[in-house]
């Protein structure tokens, strides 16, 4: 696997989901490790000076007043490290503290904050030992960094606390320190602060939803589609020259995937003649290119944001080319909290969308022609009745999940820190709301599939055909009741393994992104 080059210059996304989902290791450039050594200078000679310098030789937040003796500056910065490693709740993903890891060596390897080359060094190796530090839930304002969870990262890189190792098991940090190799940091002048004042749990964050929602808005445009089908909608409202008259780059998209996935369909062609008598489709159908194209609007803004970000350099104070250490703002994570929060919204009413066509399936008032619930002897069998209320559960908690964060701040550090942007939290709850998303669609999956079987000998489009084969070796088909929870938990990981998109990709048409 090769290296992602970590360095002056931006990392992409693509990059960032190699090393904290992929595992790809990490090499500081030759520039980036000069351009420490050169920051560093500015750092020391002003820790040799008289006049004090913020988290050189001060205190921090509202003891940014207090001057520190110089016998004392290297005491400070391991001082700042175990206060504020002052996490509670449960671990969080691995994944996330890795890209807490990336983004904060990143910010390290530009040369802006005066750390010393041997802790930028420490901190690559602890990345590609798959070294993870425990990391907990709580902590984070979302202003001054990801105070918390950042010195969770930095206490373990002293050899203090306790980290997973790349099995997976806890041990001491110290310990799996020595075994990969790695000597534990003695914290020098203004490495205490630098390693913890960034925005980098939130963008980690953002980038990993973004990966997400893209490919679940994809999964979405199939499932709508396979729901259009299955309920004898039409496709004519997918038609281009309809979405031309309102070019919103989402809808195109959505309303041209769609379309694909319904040619050549039996189903709907069988329903096309004159004697059709249904004039419009309901909203949840005849809308879904609308509602999808603005949540991929939506993402597209996202994904901008994210990318400003991790062209940035975070830090307070920051070191300036000219040798300057100046005091800033930086650190305030509304730009992503903004966002975050912003994603929550569009997904849940995807998601609800979802659940609406779902419901319709099973509505023998709605269906036109499907059984009670798709069940095989209604009655006696329910079908597809509890998946439903499971995804009416799951979406009423999306629509808790998209209120949001950052209108909320509660003030900290003596009043000195007197607004944040609680953008931590506001990531936190995307990412439930995601996985939620996926349950969402895996159901309106396993329906609709059931649903276009019930139609035979009408066969469904190749786009809905192959889907349902790929299912269908992992769940049944159509027939009396069984335990349904495992083929959602299948339906789910067909979605979330990518191999549902993989299958379209090959064989239709219309997923250009």
């Amino acid at each position: 696997m090769s290296h992602v080059p970590v360095g002056l210059k931006p990392l992409s996304r693509a990059q960032v989901l190699a090393v904290v989902r992929g595992g790809a290791p990490v090499e500081i450039t030759p520039e980036a490790r000069d351009a420490v050594a050169a920051s560093r200078a500015h750092i020391e000679a002003l820790a040799a000076a008289e006049t004090p310098t913020y988290g050189v030789s001060t205190g921090f937040g509202a003891l940014a007043t207090k001057h520190i003796p110089l016998d004392r500056r290297a005491a400070l910065q391991s001082s700042l490290i175990r206060s504020h490693a002052a996490g509670a709740g449960p671990e969080v993903e691995p994944e996330v503290v890795r890209g807490l890891m990336l983004l904060r060596l990143r910010t390290l390897a530009s040369g802006h904050t005066g750390v010393r080359l041997s802790t930028v060094d420490t901190l690559a190796g602890m990345l590609n030992a798959g070294i993870v530090p425990v990391v907990h839930e709580y902590g984070s304002l979302g202003c001054s960094g990801d105070l918390a969870p950042l010195s969770a990262i930095a206490l373990a890189l002293t050899g203090e606390g306790q980290v997973r190792d790349g099995s997976g098991a806890l041990r001491p940090a110290a310990e799996a320190l020595y075994e990969a190799g790695l000597e534990p940091v003695q914290l020098a002048e203004k490495e205490g602060l630098a390693l913890i004042n960034g925005t980098d749990g939130m963008l980690g964050m953002l980038v990993m939803a973004c990966a997400d929602l893209a490919e679940l808005f994809d999964i979405a445009d199939l499932t709508a589609a396979m729901s259009v089908e299955a309920l004898l909608g039409t496709d004519r409202v997918f038609a281009p020259e309809l979405h031309a008259l309102r070019p919103h780059p989402g809808q195109t998209l959505s309303a041209a995937r769609m379309a694909a996935f319904l040619k050549d369909s039996e189903i709907v062609a069988s329903h096309r003649g004159p004697d059709c008598n249904r004039v419009q489709d309901a909203y949840s159908l005849r809308c879904a290119p609308q509602v999808h194209g603005a949540a991929r609007d939506s993402l597209t803004h996202a994904e901008t944001v994210a990318e400003r970000e991790l062209a940035s350099v975070i830090d307070n104070p920051i070191v300036l080319a000219d040798g300057r250490v100046e005091s800033n703002g930086n650190f305030h994570g509304a730009p992503l909290a903004y966002v975050l929060d912003f994603l929550a919204i569009p997904l849940a009413d995807v998601a609800s969308m979802a659940e609406r066509r779902t419901d319709r399936m099973l509505d023998k008032a709605r269906s036109h022609g499907l059984p009670p619930f798709l069940a095989d002897d209604p009655g006696v069998d329910s079908g597809h009745m509890i998946a439903q209320y499971t995804q009416a559960a799951v979406v009423s908690e999306l629509k808790r999940l998209a209120v949001p964060a950052s209108v909320d701040s509660i003030p900290s550090s003596a009043m000195q820190e007197d607004h944040v942007s609680m953008g931590w939290s506001a990531a936190r709850k995307l990412r439930k709301a995601v996985d939620g998303l996926r349950t969402v669609l895996a159901i309106e999956l396993l329906t609709a599939a059931r649903a276009l079987d019930l139609r035979a000998p009408l066969r469904p489009g190749p786009a809905s055909a192959g889907v349902i084969a790929l299912l269908r070796e992992s769940t049944g088909g159509p027939g009396p009741d069984r335990h349904l929870a495992p083929e959602i938990a299948a339906a789910e990981e067909l979605i979330r393994s990518g191999a549902v998109l993989a299958h379209l990709e090959s064989t239709v048409d219309g997923r250009n992104r």
